[in-house]
Order: structure tokens, then C-alpha cells, then sequence
């Protein structure tokens, strides 16, 4: 990783990396140093922070909390750094208040964006899902399968999740972005770079 980061920072490439993962904190010296030259930007996937529904669906996984400090960090340290509200599961982590608390807490830790996203169950991810659906949530199979005739919840459904996040943050006073990537600022123009020559 280090290595890329080198390489990106050497030709002022500007780049985004969309992670679950805290190891990100191991580089934010190189990643404070790309964010001198380039437009850069991270993202963390945080579903839910209800820590019952994080170890049965991301077991092998940072905490929710673990990742909402790394958010934290980076915009500390400059990187401007945002929250995907992923994967929001159906009766699972949408119920009252859940997606509410991921909102509030990308909010405190100075998140730049908040972008919700319904579960995807697209080939590959559907015959791992519904099979770990039926062993620990039975009672909900019939829904997914009705919800999910393709791989995308229908759109009412994103449409209503979208809602819920912006009323939390018109709430709170926050009007961060709902839906995207924020587009950042540069905090260093880029210098003209020499083209390079055709072999």
C-alpha cells in the first residue's frame, strides 16, 4: 500500500480509497502528504453500529466504533473523509433509531459525506446471503425474496432510506451530503507535469 501511495503522491494523482478497514491509519503520513498535492478523499463502510448485528454480518471485521475513530483521525489529519451507510440490511439494521445512530456518529466524528445504500445482492453475493439468511434469520426470507427480485432493493426503498438519513441531518443541524462523494477541495494546486514522450 505504501508503495501505491508513493507512486500517486509522485505524480500528484489525485485518488479516493473506500475501506472497512483501520490499517488505513498506519499511512496517514503518506496520506497527508498526498493530500498537499492532490484532491483526495476516503469513505468507511459502516452499515450499522448496533455491535449484535455487526458480529453476525461482518464477523472478521473492525467495530463499527473502531471505524468511526479512523474517521475521525483522518479528517483530523486532514484527509477529508466520509461514511457509507453500507450495506443497510432489511429488518436487520433499518429498524428504528439504527441507521439514525450511524448518521449521528458520522456526524460527530467529522465525517464529510453520509451516503446510504441498501443491501445489493448481486450473483455471487445472493448464494452466500440468503443461505446464511435462512440459518439465522428464517423469519425473513420470504421478504428478501419478494424485495430482492433483482440484485437492487426497488427504488422506493432507497428512495425512503435517503429520506431517513437527510431528516436525521436536517435535524441535527448538519448539512453534509447525503448521496456521493463530496467533491473536495484541493488544499494544493496541482503543478503543470511534463508530458511524457511516446516510445
Amino acid at each position: 500500500m505504501r508503495g501505491i501511495l508513493s507512486a500517486l503522491i509522485a505524480r500528484r494523482n489525485p485518488f479516493s480509497i473506500l475501506t472497512k478497514g483501520t490499517l488505513i491509519l498506519r499511512d496517514i503520513d503518506l496520506l497527508t502528504e498526498a493530500a498537499s498535492v492532490a484532491t483526495i478523499s476516503a469513505a468507511f463502510s459502516i452499515g450499522t453500529m448496533d455491535e449484535d448485528v455487526w458480529r453476525r454480518t461482518e464477523p472478521g471485521t473492525p467495530s463499527p466504533r473502531a471505524r468511526m475513530d479512523a474517521v475521525r483521525s483522518l479528517n483530523e489529519a486532514g484527509i477529508p473523509t466520509g461514511v457509507l451507510i453500507a450495506p443497510v440490511l432489511p429488518g436487520i439494521s433499518d429498524g428504528p433509531g439504527q441507521v439514525e445512530r450511524v448518521v449521528e456518529a458520522a456526524v460527530a466524528a467529522g465525517a464529510t459525506h453520509a451516503s446510504p445504500i441498501l443491501l445489493h445482492l448481486r450473483p455471487g453475493v445472493r448464494e452466500e446471503f440468503l443461505p446464511w439468511l435462512e440459518a439465522n434469520r428464517p423469519d425473513l426470507v420470504a421478504r428478501y425474496r419478494s424485495l430482492y427480485r433483482s440484485a437492487y432493493a426497488p427504488a422506493a426503498g432507497r428512495g425512503k432510506l435517503s429520506r431517513r438519513v437527510e431528516k436525521t441531518l436536517t435535524g441535527i443541524g448538519h448539512p453534509i451530503p447525503v448521496s456521493g462523494f463530496h467533491p473536495m477541495r484541493t488544499t494544493a494546486e496541482r503543478q503543470p507535469e511534463e508530458q511524457l514522450r511516446l516510445c
